[in-house]
């Protein structure tokens, strides 16, 4: 794709900070307090993670999403344009409060708490064909939190290829665990990049492979992270499959989202499906090496030194 355009990627999504609690301890009732190792606010929300490593790879990316005019909406504005993504277009709500998730980490494991907040409000009437037409590539996250966005998503994909867009979806887990049925949002989306408990959640399939083809013959291009066992790539007539690499690990929050920066930078550069797949591998594991979703995420050089 070579369109002449302000942004490689338009990004609509949801917009909330972590407060990253570290320590080995379980939450218990009856006001019994535990002492934790470590404290941390940082970016939050699958979308704005997922900006800010496209960005960090080079890439020019633009957001749109609702925050409120609060300590946390201008919290995520001002660590999100530090790190050259656009914000122009966020919407500020006069009512309501920002999002925050509230994220226990142990290891490779976490325990998350979300208040919505503003998340569900953005709706596609919010983003128009003039914001569209700036970008080469739109990318959606965190489906099942944005649910003001989820009944025109369908169309909204449609007229983004109509204008010459290519489109991408993750859904990130189903808090309500329903799992519904999205076949015509698949139908019009380019890559879809289930992890492997939503890819078997939404499939209802047995096995990674079986899931994969199903969806493949929903998708165009389905990418499913497999965590420490690297990614699966299926097509309608291909599988490729790209182990990950060895990477400190510190913790886990955004390594799903960085990977889908890094596949989208070498989609969006033409670059063949398995390199792609291996850089989005290379900056999913690399960014597990630092407490946040973004501190560790690296840049374009920073990765290639690990392809092959």
């Amino acid at each position: 794709m070579t369109l002449n355009r302000s942004f490689d990627i338009l990004v609509a999504g949801e917009i909330n900070p972590d407060l990253i609690l570290t320590g080995d301890v379980q939450p218990e009732f009856g006001q019994v307090e535990k002492l934790i190792d470590s404290a941390n606010l940082s970016i939050g929300s699958s979308s704005a993670i997922f900006a800010c490593g496209a960005a960090r790879l080079g890439l020019r990316v633009a957001f749109i999403g609702v925050c409120g005019d609060d300590v946390f909406g201008h919290f995520m504005l001002d660590e999100m344009q530090k790190r050259n993504v656009d914000v122009s277009n966020v919407i500020i709500g006069p009512d309501g409060q920002t999002g925050l998730s509230v994220i226990l980490n142990q290891d490779a494991d976490r325990a998350i708490l979300t208040h919505l907040g503003l998340i569900p409000n953005l709706q596609v009437a919010d983003i128009s064909d003039a914001l569209l037409r700036q970008a080469r590539h739109l990318h959606v996250a965190s489906y099942f939190l944005q649910t003001g966005l989820q009944p025109g998503l369908p169309s909204l994909f449609s007229r983004a290829h109509s204008l010459e867009l290519t489109t991408s979806l993750d859904t990130n887990y189903d808090p309500s665990e329903k799992w519904i049925d999205f076949d015509q949002l698949l139908s019009v989306t380019d890559i879809f990049f289930p992890n492997r408990t939503e890819a078997l959640s939404i499939t209802h399939a047995i096995d990674v492979e079986s899931a994969a083809m199903r969806l493949a013959n929903k998708s165009r291009l389905v990418v499913i992270k497999l965590g420490a066992d690297g990614a699966a790539l299926r097509t309608k007539d291909k599988t490729i499959f790209v182990p990950s690499i060895p990477a400190k690990l510190v913790d886990t929050i955004g390594a799903g989202d960085s990977f889908d920066a890094g596949f989208l930078y070498g989609y969006l550069a033409n670059w063949d499906l398995d390199r792609s797949l291996q850089l989005g591998v290379v900056c999913g594991a690399l960014s597990m090496q630092a407490s946040g979703g973004t501190a560790a995420q690296p840049t374009l050089d920073e990765a290639l030194v690990f392809l092959k």
